[in-house]
């Protein structure tokens, strides 16, 4: 049991945070949760429900929409996309204090991803995940640490999360003060139920996770496509390999060696079968696209270390026109 004292707090209780919070919880530590809209209602009224398998539990959870409510926090996970942790970022400032440690779970290049890594370009920030340094003030970067997550999650009804396949979580040292803090996260999600591993620097991990998610979303939610299709297309499959070997070469300046060669990782991604990413998801409910995280970090760290990536840049371009396009058909709805 955590002890009385110790206050964790879930940003995003959608399919990745409300899996988080509803194991921890489920182990008997005491876990706030922020969420909004009808998914806070539900979990308000009936507990967070999680369905794994033929199993199905529901756990109790301090569940609210108001950070200021819960105050400065021992340990927050921050699982939103990036576009939504760019728009919310002031408003968790108050979940933090002098010794919050921060775990993000997030898919693509975080805020923090440059902290005292890069080399020449260590602790730079980057505009396309942390526009006006918004995210850095509400979140300081040298109190956060990466989780990278090796499973699938998604939420089947308001306040009910359905477990998919896959249970393995990577998280990251951080800086050596919050070293500590990060053993103890990793003891807690191992205590969840989680296969836990740590990896130092967690920027590696993120950049090899990131090498196929980077290509098969934005292509994806452009062509209505799912990766099957993709990689059978000879021309998408082209275009694929082009942004992997861009995305080599820059994860390379940065210090990044890629154990996988650009078959070997498009190998596993065919494994998967016939399925939609989460971009192409998000375009067909008509939602907000993660562009920044995905390609437009990337895009940037690019120019920064001096690597031509046209194939990278053109599918930037293409998905961040798409994403305002479903953004001006959302204002324009009655």
């Amino acid at each position: 049991m955590n002890t009385p004292s110790q206050k964790i707090t879930v940003v995003g209780a959608g399919a990745i945070g409300g899996l988080i919070a509803a194991r921890l919880a489920r182990v008997g530590i005491a876990v706030s949760v922020l969420a909004r809209g009808a998914h806070l209602d539900a979990i308000r009224r009936d507990g967070l429900a999680v369905v794994e398998g033929e199993a199905r539990y529901t756990v109790a959870v301090n569940a609210t929409d108001n950070a200021a409510s819960l105050g400065a926090q021992d340990l927050v996970f921050i699982c939103l996309k990036g576009q939504a942790l760019a728009q919310a970022a002031a408003s968790l400032a108050p979940l933090v204090g002098p010794h919050t440690h921060i775990v993000s779970a997030m898919n693509g290049v975080p805020w923090w991803f440059l902290h005292a890594f890069g080399g020449a370009h260590a602790n730079g920030r980057l505009e396309a995940v942390d526009p006006g340094g918004a995210v850095s003030a509400a979140l300081p970067p040298a109190q956060a640490s990466g989780c990278v997550v090796h499973l699938s999650s998604s939420i089947s009804g308001p306040g009910v999360i359905r477990k998919g396949k896959g249970n393995e979580l990577i998280v990251g040292e951080g800086s050596p003060h919050m070293a500590a803090r990060a053993r103890e996260a990793r003891d807690l999600l191992v205590r969840a139920g989680f296969d836990v591993t740590a990896a130092a620097p967690i920027q590696v991990d993120i950049w090899a996770k990131l090498w196929g998610n980077m290509t098969m979303n934005p292509i994806s939610a452009l062509t209505r496509s799912s990766a099957d299709v993709i990689l059978d297309d000879p021309l998408t499959a082209g275009l694929v390999s082009a942004v992997m070997a861009e995305a080599r070469a820059i994860g390379e300046a940065l210090g990044i060696r890629l154990a996988l060669t650009i078959d070997e990782r498009n190998a596993i991604t065919r494994k998967l079968g016939a399925f939609k990413t989460s971009m192409l998801q998000d375009v067909e409910a008509g939602r907000a696209l993660e562009v920044e995280a995905l390609v437009g970090a990337p895009y940037e760290l690019a120019q920064r270390v001096g690597i031509a990536a046209p194939s990278l840049g053109m599918l930037y371009g293409l998905a961040r026109q798409l994403d305002a396009n479903l953004e001006a058909a959302r204002a324009a709805r009655p």
